[in-house]
């Protein structure tokens, strides 16, 4: 993998999780206003396809800080995405396995 893959792989998962991070922000503020909500579901999804970042960011605003088991759901997918991330950084001939170009 060369460093340009790495940066835009990088890139992409920084907009990612600056998007699950809007998301969760909407959804706060829907719950203090009153309207209409975001599914757990639809929340988790996003943290698990890599916004998980940016939903234990979005947690630091007081967001879904309690509800059990959404906060042990959300914690095992970070532990995850560490994991992958781990394994693609120290077994180098497994990131053959990502796509070259998107």
């Amino acid at each position: 993998m060369t460093m340009t893959d790495i940066i835009k792989w990088a890139l992409l998962f920084l907009a990612l999780n600056l998007l699950v991070f809007s998301i969760y922000f909407f959804d706060k503020q829907a719950a203090r206003y009153g309207r209409r909500r975001i599914s757990e579901r639809t929340l988790l999804l996003l943290a698990l396809i890599g916004g998980s970042l940016g939903a234990v960011a979005a947690q630091q605003l007081r967001h879904k800080t309690r509800k059990e088991p959404f906060r042990s759901i959300l914690a095992a997918t970070l532990i995850l995405h560490g994991a992958l991330i781990a394994v693609l950084a120290f077994v180098p001939q497994w990131s053959f396995l990502l796509p070259r170009d998107f």
